[in-house]
């Protein structure tokens, strides 16, 4: 499946205010963060990614699938502030099982990221036994129902190592404090 980039700062995914995950999420963040750093949470990570306006990194689980080697976040709850930012930096830190690691985003154009909810996404949520009743309660059924209308929609990020040492990854060194 070729995908190609589409550029970042695209001015018709960032007008307007940002698009608000359901309350529940925001009572369930830190709790989210806590269990997806140490890899507890199902298919999600950390995403660390510097703010657009205030320049402070901020951290939020996101939605993260692997398959074959290829990996990419899914921004859950459309253009929330997180895919905003990375949409602006496009470099970011994804902490996977307690390893953090720098990666480039590539966002999907709409008719890629359809095609990956329709040939990835679908046939790995359902081989997670609660994948179906987990995007329904989210209230992102439609990505499984209408591929192509949830592309427009919600953002698809495929994540890239951010490459040095002759080419090779560079995990990053974890955080002492």
């Amino acid at each position: 499946m070729a995908m190609h980039a589409q550029p970042f700062g695209d001015p018709n995914e960032t007008r307007g205010h940002a698009a608000r995950a359901p309350f529940f999420v925001s009572v369930f963040n830190p709790v989210g963060r806590f269990l997806a750093g140490r890899g507890l949470m199902g298919p999600n990570a950390l995403l660390t990614v510097r703010g657009r306006k205030s320049g402070l990194e901020r951290t939020t689980p996101v939605a993260y699938v692997e398959v074959d080697g290829r990996r990419w976040i899914i921004g859950t709850f459309g253009q929330t502030n997180w895919v905003r930012n990375l949409r602006a930096a496009g470099d970011a830190t994804i902490t996977i099982k307690g390893r953090p690691e720098a990666v480039h985003a590539v966002v999907l154009s709409p008719t890629e990221a359809a095609r990956f909810f329709r040939e990835e996404l679908t046939v790995y949520v359902n081989r997670l036994l609660p994948g179906r009743l987990i995007l329904r309660m989210l209230g992102a059924a439609d990505i499984l129902t209408d591929p192509d209308g949830a592309a427009q929609r919600r953002s698809v990020f495929e994540l890239k190592p951010v490459a040095s040492d002759g080419g090779r990854a560079t995990p990053l060194a974890p955080e002492s404090h």
